[in-house]
């Protein structure tokens, strides 16, 4: 599977969601979902909720947050690859979230800089 990243940085080609998706492994998006459940509280998880196809693929898999992720939102309603690639980069939106998943920023400053990521 060809590197997916999502709008805000995130490396969806490696999330454990896209994984199992990708290869129709059920017992994997179970074994996410029993996790979801306890470690979230959220009783109504099933595999078929966690299942995923990537944030950018255009697709209706999506898992968990990136349904209602206001990074995700703001980038396809400006039409940008990611947020390295937006010229308001840096706004208060991306910064929140990069507060919660300090790991994104390296791979969208990356893009910045023009490395390969």
């Amino acid at each position: 599977m060809d590197r997916m990243i999502a709008y805000c940085g995130l490396v969806c080609s490696e999330c454990e969601a896209l994984i199992a998706t990708q290869a129709n492994d059920w017992e994997a998006l179970e074994r996410m979902a029993a996790r979801t459940r306890e470690e979230f509280n959220m009783p109504g998880v099933t595999a078929e909720s966690v299942q995923c196809d990537g944030c950018p693929s255009g697709s209706d898999r999506l898992c968990g947050y990136c349904y209602d992720c206001a990074v995700r939102a703001c980038a396809l309603s400006r039409g940008v690859v990611t947020c390295a690639h937006c010229d308001d980069y840096g706004c208060a939106t991306l910064e929140t979230f990069l507060g919660m998943a300090t790991q994104a920023r390296s791979t969208l400053e990356a893009i910045r800089a023009g490395r390969a990521v």
